[in-house]
């Protein structure tokens, strides 16, 4: 966001607790896998982009973004105390004319119930002094064929000005805008996007469970409903779901609906499907290595990949941390190798990265694909390995008594 407007001649200060980011920002090294070192460089090169870590800066700015994470709470209660403290150093620095928008995401009323009450304490006021809108972040990280630029920007302001005013900002950068009634709508828009995910992929996840149990390869079972050209959406199942948004944008929702006297079923259930996941992976691969006679008491595995997604840098919530978690409580051990990920130290975690080589690949009993890095060379996995689960169908098509697929 702050690249993008940068290039757009915008001068833009980006402010972070974390003071390692603003380092890194200040030595030119982007740490986004999605924005080029390249693009840093050009845009603090013509000072039209710098990083802070502190909020002083905010004196001189016009439009404010709070663009901060919304973890969960136990019992999945939304947190946004990271958005509060945000708007608190806001408010110190509020002043006429200037314009506020959220994008981190949340539960509908939040910028309404929440943020807008605490800003007004300034003794400012909406819509006369100052103005402030919703729009959801949409970021897809890594998918190439839609940047920010080509992902329409929904808008709902507290006022019918703040839509307008950030409408007319945003076009700058993205190639659509599309202005909704209220801030309400536009926090709901974000979380119906993840919750059509999760139930979707909690349903896939279901019935993949339901084939094995039935002997039908639910790969070939997708690729088939996949021919019908409307009326399916393709949908695949895994070892887990990761990352920001989806494992937790849905729950802010049901929260929310709770307070209404509704409880959303079918995102309670894909909810708990999901995470499960990790650990019928981990139970489908124990029941491989007994098939195959191996040993309980000498069972080595490797964990393929570890990020969340394919080819992004991005830990968080990642599905692999809880299946090397779940097989080092049995005991078993875990070694993993990431292209992207040289060392982990989360939590109790902390390991690093093998080298991929044939010798280290015979020493497993197992190898685990959790992640489908497009770098790896699987052919050269399965040529080495005892036995290979594969919970990605990197293997599509191919036939081997070694290899077992989710």
């Amino acid at each position: 966001l702050a690249v993008e407007f940068a290039k757009k001649g915008f001068e833009v200060v980006g402010i972070d607790v974390d003071k390692e980011r603003v380092d890194r920002i200040r030595r030119k090294i982007s740490y986004i896998t999605d924005v080029r070192t390249s693009d840093l460089k050009d845009v603090i090169r013509l000072k039209l982009l710098k990083a802070e870590d502190s909020f002083c800066a905010l004196d001189q700015i016009d439009v404010v973004f709070v663009c901060v994470p919304t973890p969960l709470k136990h019992k999945a209660h939304p947190d946004i105390s990271f958005i509060m403290s945000a708007v608190k150093q806001i408010r110190r620095y509020l002043h006429s004319g200037q314009l506020m928008i959220l994008e981190s995401t949340t539960y509908p009323g939040t910028t309404e119930e929440e943020i807008l009450p605490l800003l007004e304490t300034s003794g400012l006021t909406c819509g006369e002094d100052f103005f402030l809108a919703f729009s959801p972040e949409r970021i897809d990280p890594g998918n190439e064929k839609y940047p920010l630029r080509k992902i329409p920007k929904v808008i709902g302001g507290i006022t019918k000005e703040a839509t307008e005013l950030a409408g007319l900002l945003y076009k700058n950068i993205v190639e659509r805008v599309v202005p909704v009634n209220s801030a309400r709508v536009a926090e709901t828009v974000k979380l119906l996007e993840n919750t059509f995910r999760i139930v979707n992929i909690g349903l896939i996840d279901e019935i993949a469970q339901m084939c094995h149990e039935m002997n039908i390869d639910i790969w070939e079972v997708i690729e088939a409903a996949m021919t019908k050209p409307f009326g399916f959406m393709g949908f695949y199942p895994g070892p887990g779901v990761g990352g920001h948004c989806i494992p937790k944008d849905p729950l802010y929702l049901y929260w929310k609906a709770k307070k209404f006297g509704f409880s959303s079923r079918f995102i309670k259930l894909s909810s708990e499907i999901i995470s499960r996941m990790p650990h019928y992976v981990i139970e489908r691969m124990e029941a491989a290595l007994d098939k195959s006679g191996i040993n309980l008491k000498r069972r080595k595995v490797l964990v393929i990949g570890v990020t969340y997604k394919k080819d992004v840098l991005d830990l968080r919530k990642s599905p692999a941390l809880d299946i090397i978690e779940g097989l080092m409580q049995k005991n078993i051990d875990v070694s993993y190798y990431d292209p992207l990920i040289p060392y982990l130290k989360i939590n109790q975690l902390h390991l690093d990265s093998i080298k991929l080589t044939a010798t280290t690949i015979k020493r497993f009993d197992c190898v685990l694909i959790v992640t489908d890095h497009s770098v790896i060379d699987y052919a050269f996995v399965l040529k080495n390995a005892r036995l290979v689960f594969d919970t990605r169908n990197v293997y599509k098509g191919i036939a081997d008594k070694k290899l077992v697929r989710l």
